[in-house]
């Protein structure tokens, strides 16, 4: 025994003391030491003790180690390959108690297979909980309950079927989907307020309708030169027709009404708008920047500061969200709405028509619904924009700014369609567009 051990005790007994204590006649018997040495400095009831860990009440592990044998601990050899009803914490004990004896380790399994208590277990435990397995049914039995009479009728022609395209945007706080059929129901009813006179020419002495004409057809220049948004020249052809109907302005401070209207509608619409000093600038610098800023503030006193204006683009997007968002038609659409009023009207016909021109299909119920007019609502306008784009071009910069790629050449699209089928339209008195085209092609 080593003498530099921490663990021993701390009376240690040699030779020299036991011959000493007991006698020469008892030292010489070594199996006293070799039964003290086996069993430990506890003695054999702690093995006792430890051997009868298990739930399973077994007396003969018991006796044997209460008689001091030690084949109870050579035993947990085959706990390794119990059977599946033994415990597994009656196996991991064992282990530790032929560790502490001294006996032999039990080899680790390295094979891939798995003790037969392990598979058991882990078959035991569902694959799927329950509540998914009852989904299916439910749903099935909502689809197959039967549909009472009179409250469902389904429609003959699947075009009279109105989609509802607002509920995929509830989760999009920008889009308002909760509000948005109040929303454009207000906007309606407000295009109504902003409406100029129609008639106001003709209290305008020094005024014409060709001069109107002129001054847009410079602020577009003015607006693409500045790459301003589509809603900022709409919201300035409104100011300068609403501030015209109400006020006498002569003919050398008609473009300076253009101007001004130009700068208020910027600060409006822009996150960004232009100087006063570039506005004067385009002007030739006919006027100064004061001028433009007290002809701001008489237009602004004059339309008393009411810039509720429910612009067409709003409108148009609206209806280009039942269309599914057709760049090639909203673009032709862009181009058609600068051309006559109302706002809401304008949208409608303007993407009627565009659909018309490129074939996208008939005014179905869904289109007719978010446009908010059906075609017998709209044909008036549409006509008119088919005559226009029949005569010859009276407005270059509008014509020169929707003729270029950006626009997908939209100007010179809807005026070789326009030139080529007008007679339909324009000399007929019948109300079909479609049926006029499906004539002509047979």
């Amino acid at each position: 025994m080593n003498e530099n051990d921490e663990n021993a005790p701390a009376t240690r007994m040699t030779r020299a003391k036991a011959s000493i204590a007991v006698g020469p006649t008892d030292a010489a018997k070594k199996p006293a030491l070799q039964t003290k040495r086996a069993t430990g400095t506890n003695g054999t009831q702690r093995r006792a003790a430890l051997e009868d860990v298990s739930n399973n009440g077994n007396k003969a592990g018991a006796v044997a180690a209460k008689d001091g044998k030690k084949k109870p601990l050579v035993a947990p050899k085959t706990s390794s390959t119990a059977k599946p009803g033994t415990n597994g914490g009656v196996q991991k004990l064992n282990r530790t108690i032929s560790s502490r004896a001294g006996a032999k380790k039990p080899t680790p399994v390295t094979s891939n297979k798995r003790p037969k208590d392990v598979v058991a277990k882990e078959e035991v435990q569902p694959e799927e909980p329950p509540r998914k397995k009852k989904l299916g049914p439910v749903k099935e039995e909502v689809k197959d309950e039967p549909i009472e009479k009179g409250k469902i009728e389904v429609p003959a022609d699947p075009q009279d079927i109105v989609q509802d395209l607002d509920s995929e945007d509830l989760d999009d706080p920008l889009m308002a989907a909760e509000y948005v059929v109040e929303i454009f129901d207000y906007l309606q009813e407000l295009e109504l307020l902003t409406l100029p006179n129609p008639q106001y020419i003709e209290h305008q002495p020094d005024l014409e309708w060709k001069m109107r004409g002129i001054l847009v057809d410079w602020l577009i220049e003015v607006h693409t030169r500045f790459r301003l948004l589509p809603e900022t020249l709409f919201l300035a052809v409104n100011i300068i027709d609403r501030f015209l109907s109400a006020e006498v302005v002569a003919l050398d401070r008609l473009q300076l009404v253009g101007v001004t209207a130009m700068f208020i509608a910027s600060k409006y619409e822009e996150v960004l708008s232009p100087h006063v000093a570039n506005f004067s600038h385009v002007a030739d610098e006919t006027f100064s920047d004061k001028e433009i800023l007290d002809a701001e503030r008489h237009v602004l006193a004059t339309l008393q500061y009411n810039m509720s204006y429910p612009n067409p683009m709003n409108f148009l997007r609206r209806i280009s969200k039942a269309d599914n968002y057709d760049i090639q038609t909203r673009t032709l659409g862009k181009y058609l709405m600068e051309i006559t009023t109302p706002q809401s009207q304008i949208a409608a016909a303007a993407m009627y028509l565009a659909r018309l021109i490129l074939d996208r299909g008939a005014w179905d119920a869904t289109i007719a619904h978010y446009a908010g007019y059906t075609e017998k609502e709209i044909d008036p306008v549409f006509r008119l924009m088919v005559d226009y784009l029949h005569r010859p071009v009276s407005h270059e910069a509008f014509f020169k700014k929707y003729a270029s790629k950006k626009f997908l050449k939209a100007s010179i699209l809807t005026r070789q369609w326009a030139k080529k089928y007008h007679h339909l339209y324009i000399d007929s008195s019948l109300s079909e567009p479609y049926t006029y085209i499906k004539d002509s092609e047979q």
